[in-house]
C-alpha cells in the first residue's frame, strides 16, 4: 500500500462528495489526523471537507465528541469498540453544522495492544436525514489491519505503516457508504 494508493482513495471519496452534494468532518484517534489530511492533500478539498476532530485521548472523546465516560471507562467496551467509534462518528456529525456525513475511527495499532486486539480498528459512519436535521443513519466496521505491529515506540515504520493502513481502511469505508448513497438514489456507483 503506498501514499499514491491512499492519494487515489481519497480523490474517489472528493468525486463521490461532490456527486452526492455532501460534506465530510472526521473523528479520528488512531489515526491522529491522517485521514483528513490525506483528503485536504487533493485540489478542492475545502468544498467538501469541513475539518476533524483528533481525539486521541479519552478525556478528548467525552469533551470534543461526547462519547460518554461511562462507556469509555467500562472494560467490556472502552476506547476501542463499535459501540465508541458509532458514538464519536455521531457526536462529530452533530457539532459541525455544515456536515451531513461523518466517519470515525478508533483502534489499537501497537505496540502494547490488548492481546486480541493488536491491529483492530473500528471505523464509525454517520449520515444527516434529507433535511440535514438529524442523524439518520450510523453504522460501524470492525477491520483487521494485516501490517505488523511495532515493536516498540521507537519501531516508527511500523507505526507509520499500520496508521497508513488505517487511513485507506477508512477511505474505503468512506467510499463505499457514499456509493450506496449514490445507488439508492441514481442507481449506479
Amino acid at each position: 500500500m503506498s501514499m499514491r494508493d491512499r492519494d487515489l482513495m481519497a480523490g474517489e471519496v472528493l468525486t463521490l462528495l461532490e456527486q452526492t452534494g455532501r460534506r465530510l468532518v472526521c473523528a479520528e484517534s488512531c489515526t491522529a489526523g491522517l485521514v483528513s489530511a490525506t483528503l485536504a492533500g487533493i485540489p478542492g478539498a475545502s468544498n467538501y471537507l469541513c475539518g476533524s476532530a483528533v481525539v486521541y485521548r479519552n478525556a478528548t472523546k467525552t469533551e470534543w465528541v461526547g462519547v460518554p465516560r461511562e462507556v469509555l471507562d467500562d472494560p467490556a467496551r472502552g476506547d476501542v469498540c463499535e459501540e465508541t467509534a458509532t458514538l464519536m462518528a455521531q457526536g462529530v456529525l452533530a457539532a459541525t453544522s455544515e456536515a451531513s456525513v461523518s466517519v470515525s475511527v478508533t483502534g489499537h495499532l501497537g505496540p502494547g495492544s490488548p492481546v486480541g486486539l493488536d491491529g483492530v480498528i473500528y471505523i464509525g459512519w454517520a449520515e444527516r436525514d434529507v433535511n440535514q436535521r438529524a442523524i439518520s443513519r450510523s453504522k460501524c466496521i470492525r477491520v483487521e489491519l494485516q501490517e505488523p505491529a511495532p515493536q516498540d515506540r521507537d519501531d516508527i515504520p511500523r507505526r507509520v505503516a499500520r496508521q497508513a493502513a488505517a487511513t485507506l481502511s477508512v477511505l474505503h469505508v468512506v467510499r463505499d457508504a457514499l456509493c450506496q448513497i449514490v445507488e439508492s438514489s441514481k442507481g449506479e456507483c
